[in-house]
């Protein structure tokens, strides 16, 4: 059986077996990569969420804060997210980055002149 590929610069090209391994590979990791960033994405999306709810602030100030967190603990964003996720179900947030999200909120809520006390409220 052969197997060709199809692509802009030749219309058909016969694929060897090792070629068809190679592409094969290349497509899983590719396709596993997408699952990942897919599901970061989420993850990521329902903590901006959380940070809305919990500082009072526009949904670009809380992806802000979020990535002000990340970036001020060296902890990475997807991990930043699940912590806040767990946080707003009962469980503790690190002390580091709740710090810095107190702050974060607190700074964003200046920008937006919106009332500090009420940021600190929670």
């Amino acid at each position: 059986m052969a197997f060709f590929t199809l692509s802009r610069h030749q219309p058909l090209a016969l694929l060897s077996s090792t070629d068809l391994a190679a592409e094969y590979d290349r497509l899983t990791t590719e396709n596993q990569q997408l699952r990942r960033a897919v599901s970061s994405h989420a993850v990521i999306d329902q903590a901006v969420g959380a940070v809305v709810v919990l500082g009072r602030i526009a949904p670009e100030e809380a992806w802000r804060a979020l990535r002000d967190v990340s970036q001020r603990t060296n902890t990475k964003l997807r991990a930043v997210a699940e912590h806040i996720l767990e946080y707003v179900q009962g469980g503790a947030l690190p002390g580091p980055e709740r710090l810095e999200l107190g702050r974060a909120i607190v700074r964003y809520r200046r920008c937006a002149g919106l009332d500090e006390a009420a940021a600190t409220d929670q």
